[in-house]
């Protein structure tokens, strides 16, 4: 995970297009500046963080399933519970379902678990727009190689 680009996934585990689900996993760094006033003396991962984690979990998701033809932005968060601590240097698994994709948005269900256990989950809609230009697609294909995108999922 790197926090100072709002990168929060590090490998995709297992991306099941047909199925519409992914998993994912991101190892919380163990020093940060964001844990410096979140909170001293008791870092924890910030809410707010978490719901990002999920929002790009299930973003890559959605560009699976898109075979890469559209780019998902993060439009509303329906619901969100934070149901316990994400500490620093915790394995954050990630998994994301899509449960609508039509008109041009998308739904997803994702969860995080630490150790096994839930630790936060929501409900997420997703806008979907044409990359909106040839650099920014680029990017996300280089992004994709990194945390091990299945490439046969990426469309020319």
């Amino acid at each position: 995970m790197q926090l100072e680009y709002f990168h929060m996934i590090d490998r995709i585990v297992d991306l099941k297009v047909d199925e519409k689900t992914i998993v994912v996993e991101a190892q919380v760094p163990k020093e940060s500046t964001v844990f410096e006033g979140h909170f001293p003396g008791y870092p924890l991962m910030p809410g707010v963080l978490l719901i990002e984690s999920m929002a790009q979990a299930s973003g890559w998701l959605q560009l699976g399933v898109l075979k890469f033809e559209r780019m998902p932005i993060l439009a509303a968060v329906k619901e969100a519970k934070v149901r316990g601590s994400v500490f620093p240097g915790d394995l954050m698994s990630i998994e994301a379902s899509l449960v609508h994709e039509g008109s041009g948005y998308a739904m997803t269900e994702a969860k995080i678990r630490v150790g096994g256990k839930l630790r936060a989950n929501s409900a997420l809609t997703f806008t979907l727009i044409p990359f909106p230009n040839a650099d920014i697609r680029g990017y996300m294909a280089k992004v994709a190689e990194r945390v091990g995108f299945p490439q046969q999922a990426v469309s020319p």
